[in-house]
Parts: structure tokens; C-alpha cells; sequence
């Protein structure tokens, strides 16, 4: 498995969780690497994106409530989650920017109280 997310769960609105993403292989540190949401019943998107040399993007759906990190050293990929909604509800996966790996099994965040 070159990329494994973990660290969702089920979250009342306004609460916060961090998603957390190791990716094994070498490829990690050649590419922007990237957040993707997808909501039941809706296509998988990007929602954040962090550059090698640490320039994040956001999904404007996002913007303000998510922050992005990576940690080079470590092949890691991060996400914090503040101010949960009920529609962040979805399967969270990492991949790079485009994606080029598999998609794994992503990790589930349920926003609902």
C-alpha cells in the first residue's frame, strides 16, 4: 500500500478532526500531494493541496477551516479539520497532485450530531 490515511471518525458540527496520510515509496517527495473528498452518491474532489515546498491551496469550501501540512522527512501528509459541517461528510483520501497512485481505502469523516 504506497498511501494509508487514517484518523477519521464521527464528529459533532463545529468539532474538528486530523486526518493523517504515510505514503511508502520514494515517489513522496517529487510531487504536490493532495487531500480529495468524496460525499455520498458525488465524485471524488480535491479539497487540499500542499506543494514540495510547502504552498497549500484550498477548496473554497474549505478555505479557513482546513489547513494542509507535510512533512518531507517523514512521508507524511496532514490535515487539520476545524469547524466541521454535516456536508465535509465523506471518505478522505491522499494521493499526489495529479493523482498517480492507487487510492487505498481512504478514511471516513461523519459530521452529524
Amino acid at each position: 500500500v504506497q498511501l494509508q490515511a487514517s484518523g477519521g471518525g464521527l464528529v459533532q458540527p463545529g468539532g474538528s478532526l486530523r486526518l493523517s496520510c504515510v505514503a511508502s515509496g520514494s515517489f513522496f517527495s517529487m510531487y504536490s500531494m493532495g487531500w480529495y473528498h468524496q460525499a455520498p452518491g458525488k465524485q471524488r474532489e480535491l479539497v487540499a493541496s500542499v506543494t514540495v515546498g510547502r504552498s497549500a491551496n484550498y477548496a473554497d469550501s474549505v478555505k479557513g477551516r482546513f489547513t494542509v501540512s507535510r512533512d518531507n522527512a517523514k512521508n507524511t501528509v496532514s490535515l487539520q479539520m476545524n469547524s466541521l459541517k454535516p456536508e465535509d461528510t465523506g471518505v478522505y483520501y491522499c494521493n499526489t497532485v495529479p493523482p498517480t497512485r492507487g487510492w487505498g481505502q481512504g478514511t471516513q469523516v461523519t459530521v452529524s450530531s
